[in-house]
């Protein structure tokens, strides 16, 4: 076939394995999914109702706006209105920013390893990716900064970091901003945020407004708030680049089920303290047994962590779905030892627990 060079290279984003296949092709009639960061607790209740409520509407378009959404956002935020733009998931966002603010053949910093879709969007439209190594397990913002030359529009920061679960401080942020160019944009992707709880973390709407580079904060309603299936994030950024974002927007982008749970998540604030308490709770628990195991981890600052293998983590991955346990194995991302698991409820997490202690024991 006459496929561009570039897409040849690309490999597909490998997603994490569904519930659904997983008893389809092992015949496990209750598997426990703890690979993709998902809220245990299912979606907000306030969501759910909107979204029953908005049913009899889906014959019409939605709206192509988001007008009530942004209003919503833009006073529980306090970010100008014209700064908000919502998107088919955080996916989206960072690629409108990519079409926005490159050419093709420019370049584009990311950390490794990071979130895949930002190495993977970027080829897709013909940028050269800078992979700047982790130190240990967080950003390397000062070697960042130094990646960045002539050629670089773009500079990704994931705070909190998927897959580590890590986070860059205040200061080091801040002395980040102050050594880039100021053409140059950088995608701030805060879609753990909700779950932070060290005091020292930059919060990306503080820095808006700087006279510094250009600063995208990009969150979503995928994790918090439980909301992952209907695919709606959105970004806070100054007026002037929330422009140029609109103008490569795609026409009614977000459904409008999506734009209706997304607006009533965000007045549930029992629900948000709920699924925080959960997961806080359940990593103290997930820590201490993990150490009665001999195994060490990764604190976090998120609903997911990594834990060290003493073997292959590929293994104990596949081990663990013949057991009915859906964890991720972190080959993918270079990591070859790192199994990246997602706090569920205590049930869950109890016998993960007790199916991970006995495939250690099958692979001693």
């Amino acid at each position: 076939m006459n496929v561009p060079s570039h897409i040849q290279k690309i490999k597909p984003y490998p997603p994490g394995k569904p519930i659904d296949e997983l008893k389809r092709e092992l015949g496990v009639e209750e598997p426990i999914k703890l690979a993709s960061n998902e809220n245990p607790l299912g979606p907000s209740p306030l969501a759910l109702k909107a979204m029953e409520e908005s049913l009899t509407s889906v014959n019409r378009y939605p709206d192509g706006s988001a007008y009530y959404l942004r209003r919503k956002i833009s006073e529980v935020f306090s970010i100008p209105f014209e700064g908000i733009v919502v998107g088919n998931g955080s996916n989206e966002l960072i690629e409108m920013s990519f079409k926005a603010f490159t050419r093709y053949g420019e370049g584009v910093v990311v950390p490794e390893p990071s979130f895949l879709m930002y190495s993977l969007t970027a080829r897709v439209l013909g940028l050269n990716v800078k992979g700047v190594a982790l130190r240990d397990f967080r950003l390397d913002l000062e070697a960042m900064v130094d990646a960045v030359d002539s050629s670089i529009r773009v500079v990704i920061v994931n705070n909190p970091n998927n897959p580590t679960g890590t986070i860059v401080k205040k200061d080091e942020w801040e002395e980040f901003l102050s050594r880039l160019p100021k053409d140059i944009f950088v995608i701030l992707d805060e879609a753990y945020i909700e779950f932070v709880t060290d005091e020292d973390c930059p919060i990306g709407t503080d820095y808006i407004d700087t006279k510094g580079p250009k600063v995208i904060v990009i969150r979503t309603f995928s994790k918090a708030y439980g909301l992952a299936g209907l695919r709606i994030g959105y970004c806070m950024t100054s007026p002037d680049v929330a422009d140029y974002l609109n103008r490569v927007r795609q026409p009614f982008n977000v459904n409008s089920l999506a734009q209706a749970a997304a607006l009533a998540a965000l007045d549930d604030e029992d629900f948000i303290k709920r699924t925080r308490a959960l997961v806080l709770n359940q990593l103290d628990f997930l820590y201490s047994e993990l150490k009665k195991l001999g195994l060490n981890y990764v604190p976090t600052q998120t609903n997911f962590f990594l834990i060290e293998m003493p073997v292959s983590a590929r293994l104990v991955y596949e081990r663990l779905l013949k057991k009915g346990i859906i964890a991720r194995a972190m080959d993918s991302y270079g990591l070859g030892k790192y199994l990246r698991v997602s706090v569920g409820l205590e049930e869950e997490n109890r016998l993960f627990l007790a199916k991970l202690a006995e495939v250690l024991n099958e692979v001693a």
